[in-house]
């Protein structure tokens, strides 16, 4: 089993080859994952995306199913869920639509907290690692110059490879960073789509049912009164 020791001595090692540039991009490396797990919770417990009982419960009350709309809605959780059921209890639910769209606003804005962080993190990681990139070449094209002619071309080679470290570091940061974007994007986008549905099924007009919606409906239904 590798020692606490042991794994120190190889961050230094990793350091000093590499440089303050590695140094630096390490420290993003820890703030990014920090930031990751953070959002992950933030995600979690807002239930960002996960809405099937607030859609079954928005078909019951377009179908006129009060009752069971909000029997349905009852166990629902998060900000979406709980404001849906403000509205459900309100006397006059269509005069709400601005302030319903008010509130979805702020839950969505909400919702994109620390969504700034890695971005900034996923642009800017490789740019510092091609900077320390650039920065190993200068050194090591100055090493070449001052060795005249006696170059030896094993030490020109290890100060490229050395260079080019630090931009597959920031590389290998940026990358998963921003695929986990993607997905908090894509969640985010199925939240608003949740809320621009919730403030239809209770503001708009009723659309006509077709024999394949009337059956799922009476299903709902069923699943709310077990």
């Amino acid at each position: 089993m590798i020692s606490l020791a042991a794994i120190q001595q190889g961050l230094s090692d990793f350091v000093a080859l590499g440089g303050w540039v590695v140094a630096l991009l390490l420290c993003v490396s820890v703030i990014a994952g920090a930031a990751v797990l953070w959002k992950l919770w933030h995600l979690a417990s807002l239930r960002i995306g996960a809405h099937a009982r607030l859609e079954a419960a928005l078909d019951l009350w377009q179908a006129g199913q009060r009752g069971a709309a909000r029997q349905s809605l009852a166990q629902a959780r998060g900000p979406l869920a709980e404001l849906t059921r403000r509205a459900m209890a309100a006397s006059d639910p269509q005069a709400l639509r601005s302030r319903l769209q008010t509130e979805t606003e702020i839950q969505a804005a909400c919702s994109e907290a620390g969504m700034r962080l890695l971005d900034a993190i996923a642009q800017t990681a490789p740019l510092v690692g091609l900077f320390g990139t650039v920065l190993g070449m200068i050194e090591a094209f100055q090493t070449l110059q001052s060795a005249g002619a006696s170059v030896d071309p094993a030490q020109l080679a290890g100060g490229i490879w050395v260079a080019l470290l630090t931009t597959a570091l920031g590389l290998g940061i940026a990358m998963p960073v921003s695929l986990f974007l993607s997905f908090v994007e894509s969640r985010i986008a199925r939240e608003s789509q949740s809320a621009a549905l919730m403030i239809e099924a209770l503001c708009g007009p009723a659309l006509p049912e077709s024999a394949p919606a009337r059956a799922e409906l009476n299903r709902a239904v069923q699943t709310a009164g077990e």
